[in-house]
């Protein structure tokens, strides 16, 4: 399945990184590896997150790192909506078309 970013997802991904680039450009790196590799994973597996309170979005947990993929199946893209870190308050998705 293809797997597209909403400009939201873009620059949550882009601010984790700098974020974490910052303070550990090697710890930086492995992040943004393990975030690509779980999106790889929903492209080929698009049903394998957990379900939320939004009947249309799914989270998907990273195993090394405290972060969170939230995303969606539509019209077989996998959208990816947000990705957060654990720690944070909880997400509350905005309706998007």
């Amino acid at each position: 399945m293809k797997v597209r970013f909403t400009p939201q997802a873009f620059a949550d991904r882009e601010s984790i990184f700098e974020y974490l680039r910052e303070r550990s450009p090697g710890g930086a790196r492995r992040v943004l590896a393990s975030i690509r590799d779980a999106v790889r994973l929903l492209s080929e597996y698009p049903y394998s997150g957990y379900k939320t309170n939004d009947p249309e979005v799914r989270v998907k947990f990273l195993v090394q790192y405290p972060y969170k993929i939230f995303y969606r199946v539509r019209n077989e893209v996998v959208e990816i909506v947000h990705i957060r870190h654990t720690s944070r308050r909880p997400w509350q998705p905005v309706e998007q078309n």
